[in-house]
């Protein structure tokens, strides 16, 4: 699943091809997404792209009259190609450019959301989002404000959206690991000290996945079209039943919420 760093990656990739660019239209070619493209989208004609923002997850084509918000869902990406360039089987929507290019939005699984908003920062799926991870909002002091008298397992809190917005598994995983924190300790059993490891700590992995991400921002006009993902050497994420590279310890692996947590009893406390 694209989590913040993929969809940041998606919107360095394409921000270029649309700068000081005019979607002259937008064909939707299948509006039956995680919820209906919205009726406005295939109307629009000679829309100036004034501004492409990520809040969250999603990425924003700021208009002169309103905004347009993608999601990418589970399976979701966006290309830069020349408009003649074979379809792909999923790709839904085609935004038509000004110099004769075309942003294709493919998605296999239909997660994904296209949709049409007068303000977007009044938006309900934009109004209770947490803050920016990397912003200077997202602090130590916020964090264990947040956490005081609540019972939450950390890991479960950092990825809820809205205490922080993008710390998606993996980087919650990475982040526990390097500032030394079990997954299921209790929010408010976490000292401020540890809480400005652990928001160090998530700026840090979510920066160098970022980073990595860009070094593949060529993609985005080749027949791929996907951005990079977050590949380089992981500590404890994917690596269940090896040995901790601090301590060789055996990492181990327990579901939460569903999703795999890796661990290493001895590192984290």
């Amino acid at each position: 699943m694209p989590e913040l760093p993929e969809v940041e990656t998606t919107r360095k990739g394409i921000e270029p091809f649309l700068r000081a660019q005019t979607i002259s239209m937008i064909i939707v070619r299948n509006g039956q997404l995680r919820w209906p493209v919205s009726e406005e989208i295939s109307l629009l004609r000679s829309a100036k792209v004034n501004t492409l923002l990520r809040r969250g997850k999603y990425i924003i084509l700021e208009l002169d009259h309103g905004a347009i918000l993608i999601h990418l869902g589970m399976s979701g990406s966006m290309r830069v190609v020349d408009r003649d360039e074979a379809l792909k089987t999923h790709d839904h929507l085609l935004f038509e450019l000004s110099d004769g290019k075309q942003i294709r939005f493919n998605d296999p699984r239909r997660f994904g959301s296209v949709l049409w908003t007068r303000d977007w920062h009044k938006h309900p799926l934009i109004g209770s989002l947490g803050p920016e991870p990397l912003s200077e909002d997202f602090d130590a002091a916020y964090l264990y404000k947040l956490a005081r008298g609540r019972s939450v397992a950390i890991k479960q809190f950092i990825m809820n959206s809205q205490v922080v917005v993008g710390v998606g598994n993996i980087y919650a995983n990475e982040a526990l690991f390097l500032s030394g924190i079990h997954p299921k300790r209790a929010v408010s059993r976490i000292s401020l000290k540890r809480m400005k490891s652990l928001v160090g700590n998530i700026k840090l992995v979510l920066t160098k996945a970022i980073e990595q991400g860009g070094t593949t921002l060529r993609d985005f006009v080749g027949s791929d079209g996907k951005p990079g993902y977050f590949q380089q050497q992981l500590y404890v994420y994917g690596r269940a039943g090896e040995p901790c590279k601090y301590c060789e310890q055996v990492l181990k692996e327990i579901r939460m919420n569903n999703r795999s947590t890796v661990f290493c009893s001895q590192c984290q406390t």
